[in-house]
């Protein structure tokens, strides 16, 4: 008992340090209020994933909790740094508004639609410390977003081409039934108990349930000591394809969002520029990350593969945007091309046995927290107050779940087909970028968000403990046989 009362002293003496950081203005040092956010959402990130861990749950969902937790309790102490950040990308379009002239009350009432929540963020700004709190909101959702990039990069890590060569046709055909399902049950079900919502909204929905996390059902399947197994094989196969084709619909999606309109000769285009640029990046990617690594032999192995590798995923990130896709694409793409085979070692040193994926991911573990937590600040406990948001979140659950059970049925006959729809379950950290991205443009409310978050997180939560109770059922089968 006494280890978790210290546990909890520890957390009550950082609360109060949280509302005073969102409240505070004259810093002598102007990134000051930056630093001291930014190590304290780090500080509850790490609380979240120890609890996560606690209770055998992936640290994501316990970072995603932890936000929940955070800006709903500051929220109703009053922090105003949180009354922003519960708007996501907003203050990006205030700042932009603000900039070309228009009042703040004008910028605001342009980009938070709730006229009670817009008041409270115009305040919030009008204040004397509004140019500090307008800083730390913008320089964190950067921060975020960097981790974002980063964390799909890692996704293409656990990738490869070659294994994508080896995927069989059970595999494909489960990926496609799991993303087609999927998006009819949750276009239809948010068409259903959201007649006034826009289609674009319905379509954000059905993108967003097409997803899967492959890294959660991974690490299960490791830990259970199962990756060889049949089921395992295509689960991660189905999971690999998934990961694409949710990509390439999500830049379908937002190019139909951005434009208003279903142009069948714009979705054409999309599909073929995210064709063609992931043909590109797996036909000259290989060849233009040897010449780097030529250019650059005057490196160490290790500084070679760390370097290459950020500024790889930076400009696949970046080249992505020009063609009208996400950056996120760009990231995946990069992790899924590059390996350390790529890297040829010149000199032997301790260092060499450093991984590319050992390099980058304590970027990906710092930034990517960032993320989840505001993520899980936007979340409004107060949307569930309605009860057609209770039964808007019940819906998304079903189909998420009946969607992906479904793609099961693609497996061959011999293996356990509900085994391998359980395994595609969890939309984990895909579902919930897929979210922000919905969010960020504008196209979903925080009653509908918040409904998608609640989605998320029982799909991820119910997944592991099913994989394990049905392999444990198989392997019962298989002693007594």
């Amino acid at each position: 008992m006494s280890r978790y009362l210290r546990y909890w002293i520890l957390l009550s003496g950082f609360f109060p340090a949280l509302l005073f950081a969102g409240n505070q203005a004259d810093h002598h040092d102007p990134v000051a209020p930056v630093i001291l956010w930014v190590t304290l959402i780090l500080f509850f990130a790490i609380l979240g994933r120890y609890i996560a861990r606690r209770f055998n749950q992936p640290g994501v969902l316990g970072e995603l909790l932890i936000g929940v937790f955070l800006g709903n309790l500051c929220y109703l102490f009053g922090s105003q740094l949180v009354v922003i950040l519960r708007e996501g990308s907003a203050i990006f379009n205030i700042m932009r508004e603000m900039l070309a002239g228009i009042s703040l009350p004008q910028a605001v009432a342009s980009s938070v639609s709730d006229p009670y929540y817009a008041k409270q963020v115009t305040d919030a700004l009008g204040n004397g410390n509004g140019i500090d709190l307008i800083k730390v909101a913008y320089v964190l959702d950067i921060f975020s977003r960097y981790g974002v990039i980063f964390l799909l990069f890692m996704v293409g890590l656990e990738s490869s081409v070659e294994e994508l060569k080896h995927t069989g046709r059970e595999s494909v055909q489960v990926a496609i039934i799991g993303v087609i399902v999927p998006i009819i049950l949750g276009f239809a079900v948010a068409h259903l108990m959201l007649p006034k919502s826009s289609y674009q909204a319905d379509l954000f929905v059905a993108a967003t349930l097409s997803a899967t996390s492959i890294g959660i059902t991974a690490r299960v399947l490791a830990e259970m000591k199962k990756l060889r197994t049949r089921e395992a094989r295509t689960i991660l196969g189905a999971a690999m394809i998934d990961d694409i084709l949710g990509l390439v619909i999500l830049a379908i999606v937002s190019s139909v969002v951005i434009s208003g309109v279903v142009d069948l000769v714009m979705v054409g285009r999309v599909i073929i520029s995210a064709t063609l640029f992931f043909i590109v990046v797996i036909t000259l990617g290989p060849w233009v990350i040897r010449k780097a690594v030529s250019f650059f032999k005057f490196l160490e192995l290790w500084e070679a593969k760390l370097f290459i590798s950020f500024i790889f995923v930076m400009l696949l990130a970046w080249i992505a945007t020009l063609i009208h896709l996400a950056t996120i694409i760009g990231a995946f793409a990069a992790g899924l091309i590059i390996h350390d085979g790529l890297f040829e070692s010149r000199t032997r040193s301790a260092s060499d046995s450093l991984s590319i994926h050992n390099l980058v991911a304590p970027l990906e573990s710092i930034l990517a927290p960032l993320f989840f937590i505001l993520i899980g600040i936007q979340v409004k406990l107060e949307s569930f107050w309605d009860w057609q948001v209770l039964l808007m979140a019940s819906g998304l659950i079903v189909a998420a779940v009946v969607g992906k059970l479904v793609s099961g049925l693609g497996a061959d006959r011999k293996d356990d087909r509900l085994l391998i729809g359980i395994g595609m379950l969890p939309r984990g950290e895909v579902g919930l970028i897929f979210a922000s991205i919905g969010r960020t443009l504008g196209v979903m409310s925080d009653q509908l968000f918040s409904a998608i978050v609640l989605m998320v997180i029982v799909t991820t939560v119910i997944a592991p403990p099913f994989i394990k109770a049905r392999y444990g059922k198989s392997d019962q089968k298989g002693e007594k046989a």
